[in-house]
């Protein structure tokens, strides 16, 4: 019986051998399917569901399939963060990405690190991502407020000289980080001579956007930077052109996407000044071969064209890949060591996962919207903006003495 026994022990050791062969990589995606930036993750779920699919027929990655695994947002730091628990402990996920806000990232990011996982940051902007907030097991992915501020404010400045300012801005983390950047990239830090006016968030009326709008026309400025993003600047803007403000001053935002101008329209979104570190029409004007097959496939696919927050979303499933694959692991501690410092190129030119923050440092590009008449000569109506500046990404982030300050103004430790 003693014998009969350790054989079926070990037959029952061999068929317990297969699944642990044969088991799926799992990525746990937080995405908002509802709520204000739900276009945002609409985009991003079409792309990580690309890329999962090309993954899978290339043959998995190290050898197992790959499955994505979803969850809702709704816009919510609050959901996100229990999305993020119940995504690590129940689905037991080898990582987490997602996000549309920076708030339900941070808080998102800080379950994973608790839970040992890592989380990939996609259409995050707030500084404190990767600065104050930041952590060994976020890596962000797109440029952060400083970035996009940097940038941007170069070619302000060059531009429109010592012009009159006026900023309306979303009352929370991404909002008041983006504002403060991008005035001192271009000198208006006087919020006397360059004033602002604040606007709720997540819960902007309209009455809202009227009454900061109509500040700003008083004010006579020059220049109109509105620091909203998904539903509240569409709303804005609109609201912006019933009030004729194109004609009476420029308009910039700090960040720009595809689908946001679609939702705004061609005729509203004329000659507006903003950055991007990725649009669809980007890979032709400058001739980045992977990143026009990307559109492609997802244009095939989707009958859409793919805009930044979906390429940020695509870049992150092939990345986390490639990090696997040089690891030879899905442990987490292996995965940050193989990632740190990691310089690559995908669907642009050169990236990097810099060691000091989990920042990644890509080009930021400075786009003006095209006239009505070009954007609708697409055949999908999409063909929105033409590079205008840019700026690499080693220098266009903060420095190490620059984040580190910013850690320690937040009393955190110069290091993640």
């Amino acid at each position: 019986m003693n014998k009969i026994a350790t054989l079926f022990a070990g037959f029952l050791l061999l068929l317990c051998s297969f699944p642990i062969l044969a088991d799926t990589i799992k990525l746990g995606f937080n995405y908002p399917k509802s709520g204000r930036y739900q276009d945002l993750g609409l985009q991003q779920r079409l792309a990580a569901f690309l890329a999962v699919d090309e993954i899978n027929k290339a043959g998995g990655i190290l050898g197992k399939d790959v499955e994505l695994v979803i969850r809702n947002t709704t816009g919510s730091p609050e959901r996100g963060a229990a999305n993020t628990e119940e995504l690590i402990s129940q689905e037991k996920v080898d990582m987490v990405f997602g996000g549309a806000s920076s708030a339900v990232t941070i808080a998102s990011g800080k379950v994973a690190k608790d839970l040992g996982r890592l989380y990939f940051g996609t259409t995050t902007s707030a500084n404190a991502t990767t600065g104050s907030e930041g952590h060994d097991h976020m890596f962000r992915e797109y440029p952060n407020a400083w970035m996009t501020a940097n940038a941007l404010g170069s070619y302000l400045t060059t531009t429109f000289g010592d012009a009159k300012y006026f900023y309306v801005t979303a009352d929370y983390t991404w909002g008041w980080s983006s504002e403060e950047s991008i005035r001192q990239f271009t000198k208006t830090v006087d919020k006397q001579a360059h004033p602002h006016a604040l606007t709720p968030f997540p819960r902007a009326f309209i009455k809202d956007f009227k009454k900061a709008l109509g500040a700003a026309e008083a004010s006579g400025a020059d220049v109109l930077v509105m620091v909203l993003y998904g539903d509240d600047l569409v709303r804005a803007l609109k609201v912006a052109y019933e009030m004729d403000l194109k004609t009476k001053m420029k308009i910039v935002l700090p960040n720009i996407s595809l689908g946001i101008a679609q939702k705004v329209g061609a005729t509203i979104m004329e000659d507006v000044i903003s950055t991007t570190p990725w649009e669809w029409m980007i890979p032709y004007q400058l001739g980045f071969d992977r990143g026009q097959q990307f559109v492609e496939a997802f244009t095939e696919k989707y009958g859409v064209r793919p805009t930044s927050t979906a390429a940020t979303a695509y870049g992150i499933v092939y990345e986390y890949k490639d990090a696997v694959e040089r690891a030879g692991t899905t442990n987490t501690q292996d995965l940050i060591e193989v990632l740190e410092g990691h310089e690559y190129t995908l669907l642009k030119d050169l990236q990097q996962w810099r060691a000091f923050d989990h920042q990644n440092l890509q080009t930021v590009y400075v786009v003006r919207s095209k006239k009505r008449e070009k954007v609708v000569s697409d055949p999908l109506r999409s063909d929105f903006f033409e590079v205008v500046g840019s700026l690499e990404g080693g220098k266009a982030a903060q420095t190490l003495k620059e984040w580190q300050a910013e850690r320690a103004a937040a009393n955190k430790p110069p290091h993640l």
